[in-house]
């Protein structure tokens, strides 16, 4: 397979960097050159191969292709990056008001067709087998970045979707497809039934046989699936060099796929080391089966510096406007509760579908199900994506396969397509869509009205689900202020207006099936930080404060009670900062801004300044016998290992899979070149056993990961 290898693509790279810097004039926090916000951005997910075939020079050949791409089929059909550009070209996505494209990922994937129930083959970019080079089904480096060029030129972001869990399927039969094959910018690495050597790239533990299990989940195989090692120091130090490769394309965003199946502390170090380089906005599918919260979700959406893919709110929302299993109610109940657990749910990516569930539009739904269901994604918390051809209201089930059909029409005149433009728009221009809370107002089984507000910025949406019979509303308040509001949508969806006097509506009624959108947007706006990001790094790192009233002169930026102002504010705009994270100790900072004229905003919770530099490191404990209900945990000398105090202690630690009881071990992400003290203890309840033993001493590496050993 014919690629560009890595010089032709640091010169693609510095060209790149170029042509985008010409064409931007958005607002700094509206505007593609802020790749650590997306909370005013509509991300459009796209499979590549199901899109447009822009080049049909590089399609796939034989049995690996089929040109009518056949319902359900799992081979190429030949979409790739240079049709992803006519489109853009075209104004397809700037028409519909998207700002962010989420492709396939990019690198190259194996050629091998597998036959299971029909052929397969990586039409899809996760089986991968050099992370340095292109798919060339999708283009080579010079198509790629043609494309991240013509989207930025159109104010669009790009996010690559990343997959450093598994290379492709293997088996105890080396001639099976390509045997999990790993490649090094064309230079063989191993496979699964060659791993040999000073270190081993694969985990060799089986096929995950208890979900219920972590250990089992992050360190056993994902199906027939390659996985990864990321605890080898080979693996790290390729991962690392491979994503500042995509980095140095100008990508504004990473999607991580199968964030469940690797350690936490692999995954913060890897994404701390990529805010240091160069920081991107990031999320990662979690893959939930309902909307019950997960503790192991929500910690690693709050701490691991990594977003998730919010899978709570899908799934109810799916439950109340796709099957009617649900009501309005239960998904008032899990925005409460996910604003409350997470800790930056704004920052958590929503959507309708995707590529490994069902589409949301069925034969049995009608289209004002989806049109309703794409309104209130678009208008609620979070950043929302829409899974392509949702707008064109594409069916298909995930079992089948046929929820990943090439897109068949690019129709700019469906009611979808047009909501879309016209939310996205409001998403963009009023910031109680991109930074504000959420109340809900009034409420029964037919009827949903919620209210988004940041400062004086205030969205109201109404929707009724009842497509045939329509409702009286009453006594409803709003934080609108005295006036008439006509329906933003422009009554696309039976909506309607309203007045306000007094912070109330008079009573109205809300038609059959209708969505209503109202708005109010500040003339003049008191300083307030809406979003910060990235929320991890160490002191020097630079990070992105967003909101609005900040003035077009310098202020201040405090980290707790730091000040950081003069030259370690890199940009300071009335709706964007940019600032460097002060010499603070490690630890979990508030976030303010005064301005030049002494204005305090609000405070924005808990930046993580990281001790310095991360690497990862294995430690193993021997022979630590336990209680029933008892487990072993991890303290030490850094913030990282919580600084002594039990309750932050790193646990409980595992004893399965790559060590049994009664040895137990634990990834964690601590600063690198370092030398640190720690101490393992036993935790019982309230009861804590610190093991009585000194402390002991680790010297970790500058790069690379590293295992440490002791008994208790």
């Amino acid at each position: 397979m014919t690629t560009t290898t890595r010089p032709a693509l640091r010169i693609l790279a510095a060209a790149i960097a170029l042509l985008g810097a010409t064409t931007l004039h958005a607002a700094p926090d509206t505007a593609v050159t802020n790749k650590q916000n997306f909370s005013t951005d509509v991300i459009y997910q796209i499979v590549t191969d199901r899109f447009v075939d822009g080049d049909a020079s590089n399609n796939a050949t034989g049995a690996a292709f089929d040109a009518a791409c056949s319902s359900g089929t799992k081979v190429y059909c030949g979409g790739d990056w240079q049709g992803i550009t006519n489109k853009i070209n075209d104004n397809y996505f700037s028409d519909m008001g998207i700002t962010a494209l989420w492709i396939s990922p990019p690198v190259d994937n194996i050629d091998a067709v597998i036959t299971y129930d029909k052929p397969n083959t990586a039409y899809h970019g996760y089986w991968g087998r050099d992370f340095k080079r292109t798919n060339a089904h999708y283009g080579h480096f010079v198509d790629f970045s043609a494309m991240v060029s013509a989207a930025h030129a159109k104010n669009i972001k790009v996010i690559i979707d990343f997959a450093p869990n598994h290379t492709s399927p293997s088996s105890s039969v080396a001639t099976f497809g390509e045997n999990g094959a790993l490649f090094d910018d064309g230079v063989p690495m191993a496979t699964f039934n060659n791993d040999v050597g000073t270190y081993k790239f694969f985990h060799h533990n089986g096929g995950i046989d208890d979900y219920n299990i972590p250990e089992k989940v992050i360190y056993k195989g994902l199906g027939d699936l390659t996985d990864i090692d990321q605890n080898s120091g080979a693996i790290d130090t390729y991962m690392k060099q491979a994503i500042k490769a995509w980095l140095d394309l100008g990508i504004d965003g990473i999607r991580f796929d199968a964030i469940k199946h690797m350690s936490f502390g692999w995954q913060k170090n890897f994404i701390a080391n990529i805010n240091a380089y160069k920081p991107v906005y990031s999320f990662g599918e979690w893959m939930m089966g309902d909307a019950n919260p997960d503790p192991l979700n929500t910690a690693f959406a709050n701490e691991s510096g990594i977003n998730v893919l919010d899978f709570r709110f899908t799934r109810k929302l799916r439950d109340v406007l796709m099957t009617g299993t649900a009501t309005w109610a239960d998904l008032d109940a899990v925005i409460s509760a996910t604003g409350t657990d997470y800790k930056r749910v704004i920052d958590e990516v929503t959507f309708l579908d995707n590529h490994d569930v069902d589409r949301f539009q069925t034969a049995t739904n009608t289209h004002r199900n989806l049109e309703q269901a794409l309104a209130l994604t678009l208008t609620a918390r979070g950043v929302p994506c829409i899974y392509y051809g949702t707008e064109q209201y594409m069916q298909g089930t995930d079992g089948a396969g046929t929820n990943r059909q090439r897109i068949g029409t690019f129709d700019k005149t469906t009611k979808a397509y047009l909501v879309t433009k016209d939310l996205a728009s409001l998403r963009k221009t009023n910031p109680a869509l991109a930074y504000g809370s959420t109340q809900q107002r009034w409420i029964n089984n037919s009827v949903y009205i919620y209210e988004r507000k940041f400062g004086a910025n205030v969205v109201m949406v109404a929707i009724n689900k009842d497509q045939s019979n329509a409702v009286s509303i009453s006594s409803l308040l709003t934080a609108l202020p005295n006036g008439s509001y006509s329906d933003v949508l422009g009554a696309k969806l039976s909506g309607n207006a309203i007045t306000v006097s007094g912070g109330a509506v008079p009573t109205f009624t809300l038609p059959a099936g209708a969505v209503s959108v109202w708005q109010y947007k500040a003339a003049t706006n008191v300083a307030a930080i809406g979003h910060a990001g990235p929320m991890m790094g160490k002191p020097g790192n630079t990070m992105t404060i967003d909101g609005r009233g900040f003035g077009a002169t310098k202020g201040t930026v405090y980290f707790g009670t730091t000040a950081v102002s003069g030259a370690n504010i890199v940009s300071w705009e009335d709706s964007s900062i940019v600032a460097k994270v002060p010499a603070v100790a490690a630890g979990k900072y508030g976030l303010k801004v005064t301005t030049a004229g002494a204005v305090s905003s609000n405070v924005y919770p808990e930046f993580k300044v990281l001790t310095g530099d991360q690497v990862t490191v294995r430690f193993v404990v021997n022979n630590a016998t336990t209680t029933p209900g008892e487990s072993v945990y991890l303290a030490g000398s850094v913030d990282e290992l919580g600084n002594w105090d039990a309750s932050k202690a790193i646990g409980p630690l595992y004893n399965q899979v790559e060590y049994a009881y009664p040895n137990w071990y634990v990834d964690v992400s601590v600063p690198a070149g370092a030398t640190l003290q720690y101490k393992f203890l036993k935790v019982n309840g309230a009861t804590v056993t610190w093991n009585p033993n000194a402390n002991q001493s680790v010297t970790t590496p500058a790069s690379g990961t590293y295992t440490v050993t002791t008994s208790w």
